[in-house]
């Protein structure tokens, strides 16, 4: 055997084994891309139910944000009903209830007034123009010129 030969047969034996590497890889990527397209498969059947209950679900919340809304607009008519309502109710009663309750605290006042005068006189009051003067508020004990 001559050296040729020898080389020969060594590239040979080398080339085998690289042959032998790339089928061994090629041989596990065809069982990963099997496993792959398997999982895939998997994925699939399982997401269309899942994607479709999704898809349920988000038009049953759309229908009950529409009642919500439907809610929220009657409870704002409510709202400004309720506010007329009082503003009404306010100006209808407000003016006569002031009156009416002016009228009974006139009255008690006049009642003290008359059981007071049976019994004593009432206090001397110095008014100009309509208006008490501040010595006539502290009971008339002191005049604004004299000291005593």
């Amino acid at each position: 055997m001559s050296g040729g030969e020898v080389a020969g047969i060594l590239v040979a034996v080398f080339w085998a084994i690289l042959v032998s590497f790339l089928a061994l890889a090629l041989v596990r990527l065809a069982q990963t891309l099997k496993a792959a397209t398997r999982l895939v498969a998997e994925v699939t059947e399982q997401a269309v139910p899942l994607l479709s209950e999704a898809s349920a679900t988000v038009r049953e919340a759309n229908t009950q944000l529409a009642r919500v809304d439907s809610i929220a607009s009657d409870v704002q008519e409510v709202t400004s009903n309720a506010s007329a309502l009082s503003s009404t109710v306010s100006t209808a009663f407000g003016g006569p209830l002031v009156k009416v309750a002016a009228f009974g605290y006139g009255v008690r006042r006049a009642i003290g007034r008359k059981g007071r005068a049976e019994d004593e006189p009432a206090p001397a009051r110095n008014v100009v123009i309509g208006k008490t003067l501040p010595s006539a508020r502290r009971g008339g004990r002191r005049n604004r010129g004299s000291k005593g």
